[in-house]
């Protein structure tokens, strides 16, 4: 089997979608981060796609190592980790569909047969508090039983409106009580103290993890706040290897590690990251923002790792993105059912992506 042919779509919703052929016939299908979507698409369609043409796509991490090196000046994080993650999983797709397997039992079997998901909703910063309240009790009514509310500060807003994080973040746990989890993503912008107070703060109020409490480049910071806090705190979406996570578990003590599948280089290097977490005994609770290829390819390797009983990211259903597959992600009273068909478990409609390419 060789590849023939390598194309990344930019969609209307600015989602990166890859499609791997191969000269017998067989399909897969993978995402990139949407981050600058028509720089990362470029770059899987001219500096990736000349790099797997000809090659045998079962042979998935020659190719990661392949793509990683050969174009490793170009930058080892942001760019080119996110553009090598969709041809990544399009390239465990097809090894599924291959061997007639779902990729969870490639990695070694099936822990759950469905997850928990918890909430994300981002916006905070520019929300009032009431207006989050209103969100929160939405995606309660979808089903929810866990719920994050982020703040999208950034290390360039520090310590901007503490007063009104805490009080939403407090009128959030009013309306959802002490059954449901509630967990704080400071998007990177608390300076070390405020990180710590305003997460004592939470703690009294019953906090289930803390996120990024301080700037992402500040190891030292995040082990400070770690080590003087009971709440677990978690970091990771802005490292893309598993040596940046090694560094991130050892220098900066994080409780909980949080790869994004789309963003550190698809699976082959999560479940690399994920073995050197539970080396560690860290929690595993990936970061994902991608509600159809990239929550499946997170699906698939969470219920195959036995640490990874947390609830996962959600952003909830994108009725225009599901209508692009024949059989959707079914999300059903708080948890996603993991697919159970071959390679990811889900096929595009190809004439519907085109007409919603942008």
């Amino acid at each position: 089997m060789k590849i023939t042919n390598v194309q990344a779509t930019v969609l209307k919703t600015m989602s990166i979608f890859v499609q791997v052929y191969t000269d017998e016939g067989v399909v897969g299908i993978g995402e990139c981060s949407p981050m600058n979507s028509a720089v990362i698409a470029n770059f899987v369609n001219t500096a990736l796609k000349p790099l797997v043409i000809g090659e045998n796509p079962l042979e998935i991490d020659k190719l990661w190592n392949k793509m990683t090196f050969r174009t490793y000046k170009l930058g080892v994080q942001g760019i080119q980790q996110e553009a090598i993650a969709g041809i990544d999983i399009a390239l465990w797709d097809i090894l599924g569909k291959v061997a007639g397997l779902p990729i969870h039992t490639l990695l070694g079997g099936c822990y759950r047969d469905k997850v928990m998901m918890y909430a994300s909703i981002g916006g905070g910063a520019d929300m009032t508090v009431i207006q989050m309240v209103n969100r929160v009790e939405n995606y309660l009514n979808q089903g929810f039983k866990a719920i994050k509310i982020r703040m999208d500060w950034g290390a360039m807003r520090q310590d901007f409106d503490v007063k009104k994080d805490y009080e939403m973040f407090k009128a959030v746990k009013e309306l959802i009580g002490d059954d449901i989890p509630l967990s704080f993503d400071a998007n990177n912008g608390y300076s070390v103290s405020t990180a710590i107070s305003q997460g004592r703060r939470f703690e009294q109020l019953g906090i289930y993890h803390y996120e990024e409490p301080v700037a992402q480049y500040d190891y030292a910071g995040i082990a400070k706040v770690a080590d003087a806090l009971d709440v677990p705190v978690s970091a990771g979406e802005h490292e893309y290897t598993r040596w940046q996570f090694r560094d991130l578990i050892e220098q900066a003590k994080v409780d909980i590690i949080q790869p994004d599948v789309v963003k550190c280089g698809g699976i082959s290097e999560m479940v690399k990251i994920a073995v050197l977490g539970s080396v560690y005994n860290k929690h595993f609770v990936p970061h994902q923002t991608q509600p159809t290829i990239g929550t499946a390819a997170n699906l698939h390797i969470c219920c195959a790792m036995p640490n990874a009983n947390r609830p996962q990211e959600f952003t909830g259903r994108n009725p225009q993105l599901d209508d692009l597959f024949i059989e959707p992600l079914i999300f059903d009273d708080g948890y996603i059912h993991v697919p159970q068909k071959p390679g990811l478990g889900l096929e595009i409609d190809e004439e519907k992506m085109k007409a919603f390419a942008l």
